[in-house]
């Protein structure tokens, strides 16, 4: 029971914390900084692979964050509405830097197996990486932050069919990258 009364007090200090944040409460803004900046910086380094652009990115993010913090109405997660303007944010980022390529083809999206076993999560990262940022930043939408084709569309500018598309060529390629990967590091271990 004591663990349900910590959570119910979490979720009250979060929202005293945000309300004074709007207020231009520096040090509640610097506290919310604190609870959310590593996540964020994980966010922004699914699309950028630079350490320290990515960071750039996310400091770019936080000043939006604190700057429109007024028009957070509470609704959802305030983590996930930080989320959405990181993910903007590094969009914007590949954008300007022009780094950001995505060919038109229409192909229709299958589902292919990944065997990850011995796989981990660094060598998963360097993978995704390794893509281009076009096949990159659509995989990343998809598959790790849960957006939909039509939301990956509206949000690129690009058609559904494209973002279907994309995700399937980064799956493929990553599919590749993963099995040669496991298959040295199985070599090695035996």
């Amino acid at each position: 029971m004591k663990s349900f009364l910590k959570v119910i007090s979490l979720n009250n200090n979060e929202k005293a914390l945000i309300q004074k944040a709007k207020k231009n409460n520096r040090e509640a803004q610097h506290r919310l900084y604190e609870l959310y900046a590593s996540k964020m910086l994980s966010v922004c380094r699914y699309y950028i692979n630079d350490l320290q652009q990515a960071e750039d990115v996310m400091l770019s993010g936080f000043f939006k964050v604190f700057t429109h913090l007024k028009n957070y109405r509470g609704e959802g997660s305030f983590e996930g509405w930080i989320r959405k303007i990181m993910v903007r944010e590094a969009i914007s980022f590949l954008r300007q830097q022009k780094k950001m390529e995505i060919s038109i083809e229409d192909q229709v999206v299958k589902d292919v197996a990944q065997n990850t076993s011995s796989l981990e999560v660094a060598d998963i990262q360097n993978a995704i990486d390794t893509l281009p940022e076009g096949y990159k930043t659509v995989f990343v939408l998809y598959a790790i932050e849960g957006y939909k084709h039509h939301e990956i569309a509206k949000l690129l500018d690009i058609t559904e069919g494209t973002s279907k598309s994309q995700l399937f060529k980064a799956r493929k390629l990553l599919q590749g990258k993963l099995a040669a990967f496991d298959k040295r590091t199985s070599y090695g271990a035996k």
